[in-house]
């Protein structure tokens, strides 16, 4: 029985072959030796299919966060996992990246995810906006390029320290009472 596990790693292995503008929906049957109609048994479209990669690889992204108890650990682990990704396979990376771009809806419901994460750290969804809003040079796959800068780090202990006297020694009524202002 085909699972749909099953054909998010065949088409993960069909990307990596053939990169996103070539990997299709057949090759994705081939691979797995059925026909194309079996595949959109379980993914009605190409865009689907695509969608549902794109989603996975953002779930994994986010789930060593389940972990952190506090927001410098919470970011840390953020940089840290997309950084390791993007350094082991970077062009696995930028096809993710890429498909997860044309599925907007998948990267919007992965940064409010985020953004929810980190509101149960730092108790207010105002300040953990923020706080990713001002961080997403460290984090965001649209600065990849920049996260082997030899600075980045020392950027990031500039920026975290700022961010850390600013809203994170007050408490979180107080930080959403001053954005109201």
């Amino acid at each position: 029985m085909l699972t749909r596990e099953q054909i998010l790693d065949a088409a993960e292995d069909v990307l990596r072959r053939y990169g996103p503008a070539k990997a299709n929906v057949v090759d994705v049957a081939r691979a797995l030796n059925v026909s194309h109609g079996s595949v959109y048994r379980h993914f009605p479209s190409k865009a689907a299919l695509r969608e549902a990669v794109a989603e996975r690889f953002l779930s994994e992204m986010a789930a060593p966060l389940d972990g952190a108890h506090d927001a410098r650990t919470w970011f840390d682990t953020l940089i840290a996992t997309k950084r390791s990704r993007a350094q082991q396979d970077p062009e696995l990376f930028a096809t993710y990246v890429r498909l997860a771009h044309e599925s907007g809806d998948v990267v919007h419901r992965h940064v409010e995810h985020l953004i929810d994460s980190l509101t149960t750290i730092v108790g207010d969804r105002t300040t953990a906006r923020a706080l990713f809003l001002a961080t997403a040079r460290f984090h965001d796959p649209r600065h990849a390029d920049s996260w082997g800068d030899p600075g980045i780090d020392d950027d990031f202990e500039a920026v975290w320290a700022l961010l850390d006297q600013a809203a994170m020694t007050r408490p979180a009524s107080s930080a959403h009472s001053s954005a109201a202002r």
